[in-house]
């Protein structure tokens, strides 16, 4: 069975081989840009139909199929990334986090943000003073409960 590190290696290859971009991945399989990359990257999974027409537009086989369907172990190194893009989206979690705790807390009451029942999208916002990158982070909110 094909690991989800040799899945990964195989869909990037495949992905700069045909000059294709993560968007078109995404069409191909039907989901969201974000959902799929995340897929193709192993820290989600692809049901049978979506898994099959992204293997199919980047020409892998069925062990890729059967790879982009195991469910993923959703674990990362617990260190700070030197990643420049991961970094700072730790740096911003570090200053805003308790920010952003904050005001959930006061606008929902004692709980958490779902990273399951979740969405997310990346946006380009032109700006004549440079880029913007827009996240959006769309997540569930569940509250704690006294028992």
């Amino acid at each position: 069975m094909m690991t989800k590190v040799e899945m990964t290696e195989s869909i990037v290859l495949a992905k700069s081989e045909k000059g294709v971009g993560w968007v078109d991945i995404a069409a191909a399989s039907g989901l969201s840009e974000v959902y799929t990359t995340s897929a193709c990257l192993g820290m989600n999974h692809l049901d049978k139909e979506p898994a099959e027409k992204v293997a199919d537009f980047l020409g892998l086989g069925a062990d890729v199929v059967a790879a982009l369907q195991t469910f993923p172990h959703k674990s990362w190194d617990q260190i700070v990334p030197t990643d420049p893009l991961i970094y700072r989206l730790y740096e911003l979690v570090g200053v805003y986090g308790p920010t952003m705790k904050e005001v959930i807390h006061e606008k929902f009451g004692d709980g958490i943000m779902s990273a399951i029942d979740f969405s997310m999208d990346i946006d380009k916002e032109d700006n004549p003073a440079g880029d913007r990158v827009v996240i959006t982070l769309n997540g569930k909110f569940l509250p704690y409960k006294a028992w």
